[in-house]
């Protein structure tokens, strides 16, 4: 198989879909890779690098989309991009379509076969694609979180973790799954004050186990959601439904009784975000301030640390690409039903539910659309 890695184009994109460790084991494989030029530089990977790997360099990304019988990239498709897939192409990527309309309707226009990487599961009931980004973006929306405190960055003036005679800063975490866990993992070892709501009973007595009675595990409702964030000096919304709309939990109105100069970082700014007031933004201008409350809601948070979560990413995506690239897609699907679970838009029919739930199309299942 032809597989290709095209430069990321969206803004302050520096990841890449493989490096060169990768493109090795692939090319080990019998298969042949296209790498776009540049494409590894994000990451400290020279276009030698890639050629010593066995890849070829190509200088376009339209050529690579032309001739590539599977794309593997990091994020979703920009709208150029889109404009270059062809039909029975594999694209193996990140693509959040939910609040995402018109990738969808480019993507289903297309007649490609799109893989995301979020919706992939494992025997354990995880997200095992989703997990190491998710991993990281919990551990920078406390460092971002903590920078945007900085009353140089419009913030209250307040150090994450106090000193003596000091209170820490108070710090409110909406969901405790893997970017809960970890940004209550970072918040604690900055010293800080931290709560972490969550609605599984279960899964609050996995984090007191994991971090003891210094970390506070409340039930989550929407009261609760209310009362603490109103004391909060930073939230981070870390809550996810697969595939889905994240839920909005934190209102307009709730903003009007935040402290003045308190922040919200909002990883599920990729679902849409789990705040009204949330939109995305980029690395190159990150925030942006609603009823006195700084907004962080960066979409591709793990890109401002491209080495590390390329080369988390590529641990988790590489042995699920070379079973397509080695069965080809119907093969590989159909044998495994985790991977199969990652088929969100197949030749033009939307094969994950939650999506046509959300974006109003005909839901066909991924066994249907392959078998068609």
């Amino acid at each position: 198989m032809l597989i290709g890695v095209p430069k990321e184009i969206k803004n302050h994109e520096y990841r890449v879909g493989m490096t060169p460790l990768s493109v090795r084991e692939a090319v080990r494989h019998g298969h042949k890779l296209w790498v776009q030029t540049g494409a590894g530089l994000g990451i400290g990977a020279s276009d030698e690098d890639y050629k010593n790997a066995g890849a070829q360099i190509i200088p376009a990304a339209d050529e690579i989309f032309a001739k590539a019988d599977m794309i593997v990239k990091v994020k979703e498709p920009q709208a150029v991009e889109r404009k270059m897939l062809r039909e029975g192409q594999i694209l193996y990527t990140y693509l959040h379509l939910a609040p995402d309309p018109e990738q969808t309707k480019d993507l289903v226009a297309s007649g490609a076969v799109c893989i995301a990487y979020e919706t992939v599961t494992n025997s354990r009931g995880g997200l095992p694609l989703l997990a190491p980004m998710s991993q990281v973006a919990g551990r920078m929306s406390i460092q971002s979180g903590a920078h945007c405190l900085e009353k140089a960055q419009g913030g209250s003036g307040i150090l994450l973790g106090g000193v003596p005679g000091v209170a820490p800063a108070k710090v409110v975490i909406l969901g405790g799954g893997v970017v809960g866990t970890n940004a209550a993992a970072m918040a604690l070892g900055l010293g800080a004050d931290v709560t972490v709501l969550e609605k599984s009973t279960d899964r609050m007595e996995e984090l007191v186990a994991r971090f003891g009675t210094q970390l506070k595990t409340l039930y989550s409702t929407q009261g609760a959601v209310e009362d603490e964030c109103a004391t909060a000096d930073l939230v981070v919304g870390g809550v996810l439904i697969p595939g889905a709309a994240a839920p909005k939990l934190v209102t307009r109105k709730m903003l009007k009784d935040w402290k003045n100069g308190s922040v919200l970082v909002d990883v599920a700014i990729d679902q849409g975000g789990c705040a009204e007031t949330s939109k995305a933004t980029t690395h190159a201008d990150p925030t942006y301030v609603v009823d006195g409350v700084i907004h962080y809601c960066v979409a591709n948070m793990p890109g401002g640390v491209a080495r590390t979560s390329t080369y988390a990413l590529n641990n988790v995506t590489l042995p699920f690409g070379l079973a397509i690239a080695n069965k080809g897609y119907k093969q590989a699907l159909l044998e495994d039903h985790h991977l199969r679970a990652g088929l969100n838009v197949c030749k033009g029919k939307v094969t994950y539910k939650a999506v046509a739930d959300d974006l109003g199309y005909e839901y066909v299942p991924a066994e249907k659309a392959l078998a068609a």
